[in-house]
């Protein structure tokens, strides 16, 4: 198995990291203590802990609820610029190259800020933080994902906010967020077709802990570029006892044929209960059926994982290959919300280090094909 360790020295790109999800505990403490807000531990292992076995559940639904306290430390102009520029710095330490940060500026708006000035205070934390890799060498792309709540009603004002600030303050796409059931995509449509109506970028939460017929809707009805997590399509996957053949369905294969990046976080899935263990997660049929599988944490914090712990952990847990992981990184830059020549450029600067690690794990032989086992 190659540890997080080699995988942290590889260039890789997040797609699906909740900017709310990934605080780190000390910095919930010192702006726990300014605010006096009462935290549920008191020092910085015990909260990453707390955060950790609150949410390892088995249930989105309490998953959610651990947000209450990361959102109350994020409600000030200051402390989201401050969020934001950690969120960059801690990218970069784990070799990430580029990456989008996605929240709900609906949901910190309470210590009197206004859209506005929310979205703006966080572009300043991505830029400071961008100028400080930049500095150091190590270059980083940041954009920021605005999503509306999906059991809200506020989806069209996020989606008008997004489309303000898409050439000021490194707003790159939209997103909904929040739980799946009872709450289907349809319900904000409007949204969507302001989007779609203004040539802007957009990704669904979708197949998470929804039915079939979340993702159906997301794809077909409001037209996701992309979908967040998207692992319940194996629902529409069935295989044949006799034979071991794998048949999908029709709306299976429709995603794979278009190749819709799938936003995949495992490690978060485990906790939410799509699956029970690694092995059993649906992200290695999935790449073994070719659909276009990008790899991302969710919630580093949440899910006390980083993006290299989750290269470590999918390569154990399905044998893949250096190459194998390679392609999945390249998907991810491949799919990232940004302008098509500098998405060029990112995935040609990306290609070398990876082959070059490959031809090291196979003692320098002639590569095979990338899905060879």
């Amino acid at each position: 198995m190659a540890d997080e360790e080699f995988f942290r020295n590889l260039p890789k790109v997040t797609l699906h990291d909740h900017l709310d999800g990934g605080l780190r505990p000390q910095t919930m403490i010192e702006i726990a203590d300014d605010i006096g807000y009462r935290l549920p531990a008191g020092s910085a292992d015990d909260l990453a802990d707390w955060f950790f076995e609150t949410a390892n559940s088995g249930s989105l639904a309490q998953y959610l609820t651990t947000f209450d306290h990361t959102t109350a430390c994020m409600q000030r102009a200051g402390d989201l610029r401050r969020v934001a520029r950690e969120w960059v710095d801690d990218q970069v330490a784990d070799g990430v190259v580029a990456g989008e940060a996605r929240w709900a500026p609906e949901q910190h708006l309470r210590a009197g800020l206004g859209l506005d000035e929310a979205v703006e205070a966080v572009a300043e934390g991505l830029r400071e933080g961008m100028d400080a890799a930049a500095a150091a060498g190590k270059p980083f792309i940041a954009r920021q994902l605005l999503c509306a709540m999906r059991h809200a009603d506020r989806s069209l004002e996020i989606a008008e906010l997004a489309l303000r600030h898409r050439d000021t303050d490194l707003v790159a796409g939209f997103d909904i967020a929040g739980g799946e059931q009872g709450n289907p995509p349809t319900n904000h449509l409007a949204a969507f077709h302001l989007l779609r109506d203004n040539d802007f970028f957009y990704t669904i939460h979708a197949g998470e802990e929804g039915p079939l017929e979340s993702l159906h809707e997301a794809v077909q009805v409001c037209g996701a570029m992309r979908l967040g997590h998207g692992v319940n399509i194996v629902q529409d996957i069935t295989r044949d006892p006799q034979t071991g053949r794998y048949l999908l369905g029709r709306h299976a294969r429709f995603v794979r044929d278009q190749q819709i990046p799938l936003e995949v976080c495992p490690s978060s899935n485990l906790q939410t209960g799509v699956a029970s263990s690694i092995k059993e997660h649906p992200i290695g049929t999935l790449i073994w059926l070719g659909f276009n599988v990008t790899l991302n944490c969710d919630n580093r914090l949440v899910g006390s994982t980083t993006l290299s712990r989750e290269y470590a952990l999918v390569s154990e847990a399905f044998g893949l290959s250096t190459m194998q992981l390679a392609q999945i990184a390249l998907a991810g830059a491949s799919a990232l919300f940004i302008d098509h020549a500098e998405r060029t450029r990112l995935v040609q600067q990306m290609t070398l280090p990876w082959f070059q690690a490959s031809v090291n794990e196979r003692g320098g032989g002639v590569q095979p094909d990338l899905w060879d086992r």
